[in-house]
């Protein structure tokens, strides 16, 4: 039985300063993934920032093949607000088998995240995440762009991946 869902609650007033993230949002062009030890890819993505009514907002990622249309990554999770500041947590589950707290600062309409915490499945493929950084900021054109950096087991952060998205609803 699936849960009822209201789609009139009003916004929490917590979340007012991440209003702008919320709907859904397609990958305009295909983004660019890349890292040392993998072979560079192109990716489409849809994003999905949602609430009930809570002081949090509920996302849903899903990543493509650019060229195949093979399901890719997956993300879910919650965002946090730390009422009275600019301080914001990404609560969030990977179908990779990371699970991850992200924590940073929003300012204006740019979200600053880093690694606080990460756990994985005790099988999870190596070399192990370490360290994840993300940005979401929206453009002046209107555009949603994200830019994700790494570190594994034998890598420095560097950037991993970069999407911009239109808003489709």
């Amino acid at each position: 039985m699936a849960c009822p869902v209201n789609h009139t609650a009003e916004l929490n007033p917590a979340l007012l300063p991440l209003d702008w993230l919320l709907g859904t949002w397609e990958s305009d062009e295909p983004g660019e993934g890349c890292f040392p030890t993998i072979n560079p890819f192109r990716y489409t993505e849809t994003l999905h920032f949602s609430h009930v009514g809570q002081p949090v907002i509920n996302f849903m990622f899903n990543a493509f093949h650019a060229e195949s249309k093979k399901p890719l990554h997956r993300e879910c999770g919650f965002i946090r607000m730390q009422p009275g500041t600019n301080k914001v947590a990404f609560i969030i589950a990977q179908n990779s088998g990371l699970v991850e707290i992200e924590e940073g600062e929003l300012t204006g309409q740019q979200l600053n995240l880093q690694t606080h915490a990460l756990a994985r499945i005790s099988f999870a493929k190596e070399p192990h995440v370490q360290q994840i950084s993300r940005v979401f900021q929206l453009r002046p054109d209107g555009r949603l762009e994200q830019t994700v950096s790494m570190a594994t087991d034998n890598q420095p952060l560097m950037q991993h991946l970069h999407i911009t998205y239109r808003r489709s609803s």
